[in-house]
């Protein structure tokens, strides 16, 4: 696809996945809006990305876990006359603990930010990328998607709505030239790991380039895909659960992220 002089929207965008995004669309002659709650580290990372590339970087501060967080950021490109012609809803976090012992509001967040917020920015964006006949909705999901996970099992269950909304939306957008992708990474090297998880996948971290290329190679496809999964293994592993027993899935699940 073509994105010079496009503008890109992408959450989450003051390190890891986002970061490497704002990155490749700016190589790729996007102009970049980059959403998160550290200001200070945004505006570093649109000077390194203006340095190097001939875009506009704009940046907003905003927590994103809070219900009226997609209409802040939608009054706010308003304001400042933008428009999104892509979207990465790549903002969300994780919690690694038994649902009993959970901080509830914490949690509650968690639904908030990988969910109400990631389907309200879709939702405000689609009506103008469908009537300019011209779009991209990227949203961030999991290989966690692909079975119950203890230990993990709100964010699981996140992932998982996020997979299956994502997938509708493409089916709804067939036949127009707005794509429609739902990236599922595995275990990726960010901070996600560090906030919140008591343990680390045995498997190891990807690099987050491994996800932005395979976001790439889809979107530069001329077949559109509802939805892929980064790397083999992790492709041959999500396909393989349902094959499984369910309640085996589900305990080896267990094994992993569990860890009282």
């Amino acid at each position: 696809m073509d994105f010079k002089g496009t503008t890109a929207v992408i959450t989450g965008a003051s390190s890891g996945i986002g970061l490497a995004y704002a990155h490749e669309f700016s190589k790729r002659g996007a102009n970049l809006v980059l959403v998160a709650r550290r200001i200070d580290s945004l505006n570093k990372i649109a000077a390194d990305i203006k340095a190097e590339s001939n875009v506009s970087v704009t940046t907003v501060a905003l927590d994103l876990s809070t219900l009226d967080a997609g209409q802040k950021l939608m009054d706010e490109l308003g304001r400042q006359k933008l428009q999104a012609d892509i979207l990465i809803n790549n903002a969300g976090f994780g919690t690694n603990a038994r649902v009993a012992k959970e901080d509830r509001k914490k949690i509650q967040q968690e639904i908030v930010l990988n969910v109400a917020t990631l389907v309200d920015l879709s939702a405000a964006v689609l009506p103008g990328m469908l009537s300019r006949d011209f779009g991209v909705i990227v949203n961030i999901g999991s290989t966690a998607s692909f079975q119950p996970v203890p230990g993990m099992a709100v964010y699981a269950a996140t992932k998982a709505f996020v997979r299956s909304f994502t997938e509708a939306l493409w089916g709804e957008t067939v036949g127009t030239n707005v794509r429609v992708l739902t990236v599922n990474p595995g275990a990726t090297a960010t901070e996600f790991f560090d906030e919140g998880f008591k343990v680390s996948p045995a498997s190891g971290l990807a690099p987050v380039s491994d996800v932005v290329k395979a976001t790439f190679k889809a979107l530069d496809s001329k077949s559109s895909k509802p939805s892929i999964i980064v790397g083999a293994q992790n492709s041959f592993m999500a396909k393989a659960t349902r094959l499984l027993p369910q309640a085996a899935v589900i305990k080896v699940a267990g094994k992993m992220f569990l860890h009282d």
